[in-house]
């Protein structure tokens, strides 16, 4: 950690909490989860090499109608089925080289335990009563008369007929919440990023929240969290994922909960906006605790413009992506060309063209020709290391605003000032002048440089980092194992 680490020893140590949504388990992972992954655990590891305390979880959602539609169809039991699943899941994120501290199941006993606390601490905000509307099992959700109404019977993600369902279910009062939810957005007591998630969300609340069904009948879900003092009755799926937040820090009891909530970033899809700023919020407003820091937003991943489906043939696998180009190339296409507020549109040739044009060509030969001159003049003794020049503060108010992509920007300006200084000083005519004193300068800002960016790419790119660390950090040039810095099928793709 060579230039934050000089902003570190300035800062106290502050506690850091970054949680994923936890994706249901109905279906393997995909890409869409992938980049969800990569969001959080860049924010986790710029936040440790600040020095802070930091805590990184991630999950699985593992309880409701359609696990259990799934497990029918699959001929296994539901427990079967999600065991299955989350282990893909957990196998997942260590082949993404992510680096979350702790993963929460909702089958786990402690969070089913926690879950029932939590229901009866927002009992005075929960009440009992029929309710009849239009339901799909594939989005474990009811849907307005309106939305019903624009899809014409059938949800579009899931091309199926929403079901009509009437039966007594139990009630949470977030209409009682509407203005608080609010004033906490405007306020910025809960920031939402980006700028246009915000606005939809406030569009919204201000037609008002309506309160919303939080249980499902037993005799038609039965694979659920028991209502406390109810058998009829099973929590809705939606309403007790939300709660791992806290059940995973131990809530209320637990050293972590007072430790580390409220949580500074939340990490979460798009198509989940309103569950995350709505109704999250207002339970936590109901158990009396504060309302999470800030909700980042992500868009979608599509294929040449369109949305990824089995049947149109247009999936990629992560895996396959990363097992071709490495770890890094994957994380640094997902991270730079995947604009932080809108959807990440991949191609192969897109890919390539990054890779090729970007890390191989400008940061991948600017590492392997500053090491190289340094070898052949200099008998690989790099020389003394200027202090870094760069103001990295643009650099980490862009962090800080979740725009990932602007911040690896300003990374890419120095790696491309780095390529025009070595173009217009010239070392190797340096060489041939023989004077010797300037080309050891010039040679140990180009290898200052790249140490700087190596200390900017560790929350983007940590192997990448590491590699370059290696090579300059000893005051003698190291050799990579490999031949290039991005070579493919990247023996260090996977932690």
């Amino acid at each position: 950690m060579y230039l934050l680490f000089s902003y570190t020893v300035l800062m106290s140590k502050n506690n850091f909490y970054v949680a994923t949504a936890i994706p249901y388990v109905n279906a393997r992972p995909h890409l869409g989860h992938a980049i969800l992954y990569l969001y959080a655990d860049t924010f986790a590891r710029y936040h440790r090499q600040l020095g802070d305390n930091v805590l990184f979880t991630a999950g699985t959602d593992e309880h409701g109608g359609k696990i259990e539609e799934s497990a029918k169809n699959a001929g296994k039991t539901p427990q079967k089925l999600v065991d299955e699943i989350s282990a893909s899941f957990k196998d997942g994120l260590q082949q993404l080289g992510v680096s979350n501290d702790r993963f929460i199941r909702t089958t786990d006993k402690d969070h089913e335990t926690r879950a029932a606390a939590i229901w009866k601490n927002l009992s005075k905000d929960i009440y009992k009563n029929t309710y009849m509307g239009m339901y799909c099992t594939g989005c474990e959700e009811f849907k307005t008369e309106a939305y019903v109404k624009e899809t014409n019977g059938v949800c579009p993600n899931h091309n199926r007929e929403y079901e009509k369902v009437e039966e007594e279910n139990y009630f949470f009062r977030l209409s009682n919440y509407t203005d608080q939810i609010k004033q906490a957005i405007e306020s910025g007591q809960m920031t939402i990023h980006p700028k246009s998630r915000r606005n939809e969300i406030l569009g919204v609340i201000n037609e008002g929240l309506e309160d919303i069904s939080i249980s499902r009948s037993a005799s038609k879900v039965t694979w659920g969290i028991e209502v406390p003092g109810d058998k009829t009755q099973v929590m809705y799926v939606w309403f007790e994922a939300l709660m791992n937040y806290i059940t995973v820090l131990g809530y209320p009891e637990g050293e972590d909960f007072k430790t580390f909530w409220p949580a500074n970033v939340q990490v979460l899809g798009k198509d989940i906006l309103r569950f995350h700023a709505a109704i999250w919020p207002a339970m936590l407003l109901g158990l009396g605790i504060e309302l999470p820091k800030v909700l980042y937003v992500h868009g979608f991943v599509t294929h040449d413009g369109q949305k990824m489906s089995k049947s149109l043939g247009n999936v990629v696998d992560p895996l396959e992506v990363i097992s071709k180009y490495g770890l890094d190339a994957f994380r640094y296409y997902f991270l730079r060309h995947g604009p932080a507020s809108e959807d990440v549109d991949f191609t192969w040739e897109k890919f390539e063209d990054a890779y090729n044009n970007e890390l191989a060509n400008e940061l991948g030969n600017g590492v392997q020709r500053v090491a190289a001159m340094i070898k052949k003049y200099q008998n690989g003794v790099v020389g003394d290391i200027p202090e870094p020049t760069h103001d990295v503060g643009l650099y980490q108010q862009y962090i800080e605003e979740c725009r990932l992509d602007k911040a690896l920007d300003i990374v890419w300006d120095q790696v491309r000032g780095l390529n025009q200084f070595i173009e217009e000083e010239k070392p190797w005519s340096i060489a041939k002048e023989d004077d010797g004193d300037h080309l050891q300068e010039v040679l140990a800002q180009a290898a200052g440089s790249l140490m700087e960016i190596a200390d900017l790419l560790v929350p983007f790119l940590p192997n990448t980092a590491e590699k370059i660390q290696y090579v300059f950090s000893e005051g003698i040039i190291r050799p990579l194992d490999d031949a290039s810095l991005f070579p493919k099928n990247d023996k260090y793709a996977v932690n």
